[in-house]
């Protein structure tokens, strides 16, 4: 998997104060690189990330490790060393974006997309990269060959399967749930409700003092950078986890509601200072 995919990978317990560099870094290029070429140079993500208290030779550790995965590229550019993004993180970040900064959950109405596969067992390295695709995605799993997701209308799948090269295993289809059981039932057998529930408690437990203070008041745009890029890094994990699932079949005052509403709240205070402080910094 990618170091933008696994950036997004829902999997550890990452809070913004403690997420490795490499992830803080993928946030920087997501949120401030894609507007022009692509690049940043090497002096202004030092600068960057210690605003993050990530020193330099953790950034260029990491740097390095993206370096290798394939995700930046080395680039000079007017005298100065930087990487630019590579054309496969650039489309990773594309679809990154439709799920991670998507208010609308999806609503019964919607219907739900089911994913249909079958991998011959010569290649079934490719039935685990497919799964991990689609677990990546937020797909539950319904049963061994059949997974399913709320269908969104900005979804991503069809797109994504393309690009890895596993189209050719899968069709997708348009479904709504006809008969027999609950579906709130089982939409607790096909995601792990209680797990979510504890990251999103996590999330708001990290965030909230940060939304309070900006609330009681503006602070300098070097902060709005830092605290939203934490912010991001955190909240990007979620999405992945929680597909968007209608509100009617989760839990009454679901926690992931209220914290998408803070984590957005936040994004509305801090998105426009942070990126006058990095327009700064890069000029």
């Amino acid at each position: 998997m990618t170091a933008v995919a696994e950036a997004n990978e829902p999997g550890g317990d990452a809070t913004a104060r403690s997420a490795r560099p490499r992830h803080l870094i993928v946030t920087v290029y997501g949120l401030y690189a894609r507007s022009g070429d692509g690049w940043l140079s090497v002096a202004a993500l030092i600068r960057l990330l210690a605003e993050l208290g990530v020193d330099e030779p953790a950034v260029r550790s990491a740097i390095s490790r993206l370096k290798r995965r394939g995700i930046l590229e080395a680039r000079r550019q007017d005298g100065s060393a930087g990487y630019q993004l590579s054309a496969q993180a650039q489309a990773i970040l594309r679809e990154g974006d439709a799920r991670i900064f998507r208010r609308r959950r999806a609503a019964l109405a919607d219907g739900w997309l089911l994913a249909v596969f079958s991998v011959p067992e010569a290649e079934r390295h490719r039935r685990h990269v497919l799964r991990s695709e689609l677990t990546r995605l937020g797909f539950g799993m319904v049963a061994p060959g059949v997974w399913i997701v709320p269908a969104h209308p900005d979804d991503t799948t069809a797109e994504t399967l393309r690009r890895v090269g596993l189209d050719a295993y899968a069709d997708l289809f348009h479904a709504e749930h006809l008969a027999f059981g609950d579906p709130a039932d089982k939409v607790r057998r096909w995601w792990d409700l209680d797990e979510l529930e504890r990251r999103y408690e996590a999330f708001i437990q990290v965030h909230r003092p940060t939304l309070l203070r900006w609330e009681n008041g503006p602070s300098a745009d070097r902060q709005a950078f830092a605290d939203y890029v934490r912010a991001v890094t955190d909240w990007r994990q979620l999405p992945y986890l929680d597909p968007g699932l209608p509100a009617e079949l989760l839990p009454a005052n679901w926690i992931g509601i209220r914290a998408a509403e803070e984590f957005f709240a936040l994004r509305s205070m801090l998105e426009e200072p942070a990126r006058a402080y990095v327009a700064r910094v890069m000029g």
